[in-house]
C-alpha cells in the first residue's frame, strides 16, 4: 500500500486536482491520500488557509465575517464548477463554515484552529466527490474519533490510540481521502498541527497502516541542496537520510515539515518527495541509510527569526545546576529553545523570536539576574541560523574551517557556532541581513567545485 500526501499547490485549483486524480489512478496501490487546503494558484494569489485566518479574525473582532466567508465559498465554488460538479458540495461547505463561525469563541486559539482546519476538511470532501464522479471509488474520512490528539495547550501530538484507530484504512476497494493538518482530542476538541501539518498527517497515516511507501507530492522534481530562490540552479538531491532531511527541514527547507518524518522513521517506511506536475520524475528518496559519496555536505539551509539570550557569570562552569536552573526559568515561561552553546563563563540560549514579548524578556532577564546572580544578561534579536548538513561530515576533517572561511569572505560576523552531537550538522548564527549572501558563499564552497 502507498500513502500519498498532496500539498497546497497540488490541490490549488481544478486543473491540479485532475492531475492528482490521474496520479492516483496510475497506481492501484495508492489507496490513501492526505490533502491540504487549496494553495496559491499563481504568485500573488492568497492561500485558502490565509483567507480562513482573515475570516476567523473578522469573526472574533466584529468584522465582515459574512463577506470573508463568501470569499472562501467562492474559491471552492470555482473549483467545483471547473471539475463539473454540481453546487450541492458547495452548500455543504458553506453550511460547515457557518457552523464553525458560530461556534464557541471563548478560546481564541482553538476557535482559529477550527476555522483554519475547514480548508483541508472541505477540500477532502470535494476531492472525494470528484473522484467518484469520474469513476474512481473514493470516500472522505474524517479525523474525528480516529486521529486522536493530546489536549490543549501542549504542543499538538498524536496519541498512541490514533495509530490503532487508523490501522484498517485503505483495506477495502475505496480510496480514502483524508484531510491533513488537524485531529481531535478525546473530548472532541479540534486541534491543528504546526505549519506544514498535512505532512504530519500523511506520515501518521503511513505509519498506522504500515505502508510500503509514503509519497509526498509537492511542486518540485526533487529536494534541492539549497534554496533555489537564493542559489542559482542548486544541485538536486536524489537520496537523503531521515536524519539529514529532518535537520534541513527544521532549519528552513519548506518542502517537508521537520516533525513529519518521525512516525515513518520509527518503522523504516521509505519516503519519496515527488512533483505533482511531473509525476514520472524519480524525486528524492528519504531512507534510513545511504552510501556516502565524495561530497561531505548534502544540503545547506537557512532560517530567520531567532533571538539569543546571553548570560555571563564568572566561574559558571564550577556552579552545579546553573544550566538546569536557567532552562527551568525559560520553561516556566512556556518557551522552547533551539541550541545552548556555552563557554566557561557564559552561555547562550537560542530561541525562536515569535515566542518572546517585551514583558517576557524583561521577566526572564530579571529572574536570571536575581535567582542566578548572573553578571550580565541580555537578549539579541534579528538572527538567522544557517545549517550545513551531511552524513559524510563525520568523516571529513577541516569542514568547519572551510565553512568559517567562506563566511569570513562575505565580511559577515559569526555570532554563534554549534555542532550537533551526531556530527551530521553544523550551525552558524549570523545577523539576518547577511543570510542570503552567506548561503550563496557556503554553497559555492561545498558544491560549485564539483560537477554533477
Amino acid at each position: 500500500m502507498i500513502v500519498c500526501k498532496f500539498g497546497g499547490t497540488s490541490v490549488a485549483n481544478a486543473e491540479q486536482i485532475k492531475k492528482v486524480a490521474n496520479i492516483v489512478k496510475s497506481n492501484p496501490k495508492r489507496k490513501i491520500i492526505a490533502v491540504s487546503a487549496p494553495g496559491k494558484r499563481f504568485g500573488d494569489d492568497i492561500k485558502v488557509t490565509d483567507l480562513l485566518i482573515e475570516l476567523a479574525d473578522a469573526a472574533l473582532n466584529n468584522g465582515d465575517a459574512a463577506g470573508k466567508l463568501q470569499i472562501v465559498v467562492n474559491r471552492f465554488k470555482e473549483i467545483t464548477h471547473e471539475l463539473g460538479l454540481d453546487d450541492a458540495i458547495c452548500d455543504v461547505i458553506k453550511n460547515d463554515l457557518q457552523e464553525r463561525v458560530a461556534s464557541d469563541k471563548s478560546n481564541k486559539t482553538l476557535f482559529i484552529d477550527n476555522i483554519k482546519a475547514s480548508g483541508e476538511d472541505n477540500n477532502a470532501k470535494l476531492i472525494a466527490e470528484y473522484f467518484n464522479s469520474i469513476g474512481l471509488r473514493a470516500k472522505y474520512v474524517s479525523p474525528k474519533e480516529k486521529l486522536i490528539l493530546n489536549d490543549f495547550p501542549e504542543r499538538t501530538l498524536a496519541l498512541p490510540e490514533a495509530y490503532e484507530n487508523l490501522k484498517d484504512l485503505g483495506k477495502d476497494n475505496e480510496i480514502v481521502v483524508f484531510p491533513g493538518f488537524f485531529g481531535y482530542t478525546k473530548n472532541g476538541t479540534l486541534r491543528t498541527f504546526d505549519r506544514g501539518g498535512s505532512d504530519i498527517t500523511g506520515s501518521i497515516l503511513a505509519a498506522a497502516v504500515k505502508a510500503d511507501l509514503y509519497e509526498n507530492f509537492t511542486d518540485v522534481d526533487f529536494v534541492f541542496s539549497a534554496n533555489p530562490k537564493v542559489v542559482n540552479n542548486p544541485v538536486g538531491i536524489s537520496e537523503i537520510t531521515y536524519r539529514e532531511m529532518r535537520e534541513l527541514s527544521y532549519s528552513g527547507f519548506s518542502v517537508f515539515h521537520d516533525e513529519a518524518l518521525m512516525p515513518v522513521y520509527k518503522l523504516g517506511i521509505p519516503v519519496t518527495v515527488k512533483n505533482t506536475n511531473n509525476p514520472t520524475a524519480p524525486g528524492t528518496k528519504i531512507v534510513p541509510t545511504r552510501p556516502l559519496t565524495g561530497r561531505p555536505v548534502t544540503g545547506i539551509s537557512a532560517d530567520s527569526g531567532f533571538s539569543i539570550l546571553y548570560v555571563s557569570k564568572y566561574l559558571m562552569n564550577r556552579e552545579i545546576g546553573f544550566g538546569r536552573k536557567l532552562l527551568q526559568i525559560i520553561e516556566e515561561e512556556h518557551i522552547s529553545y533551539e541550541h545552548t552553546p556555552s563557554g566557561l563563563d557564559d552561555i547562550s540560549v537560542v530561541i525562536r523570536s515569535n515566542q518572546l514579548t517585551n514583558e517576557v524578556e524583561e521577566r526572564i532577564v530579571n529572574r536570571v539576574k536575581e535567582e542566578l546572580h548572573a553578571d550580565d544578561v541580555y537578549f539579541r534579536h534579528g538572527l538567522s541560523l544557517i545549517v550545513i548538513v551531511g552524513e559524510g561530515m563525520r568523516n571529513n576533517t577541516g569542514l568547519a574551517a572551510r565553512a568559517a572561511s567562506a563566511i569570513s569572505r562575505t565580511g559577515a560576523n559569526i555570532e554563534m557556532i554549534n555542532q550537533g552531537s551526531s556530527e551530521v550538522s553544523l550551525v552558524f548564527g549570523v545577523l539576518q541581513p547577511a543570510e542570503n549572501q552567506i548561503l550563496r558563499a557556503l554553497y559555492d564552497e561545498f558544491f560549485a567545485p564539483i560537477t554533477v
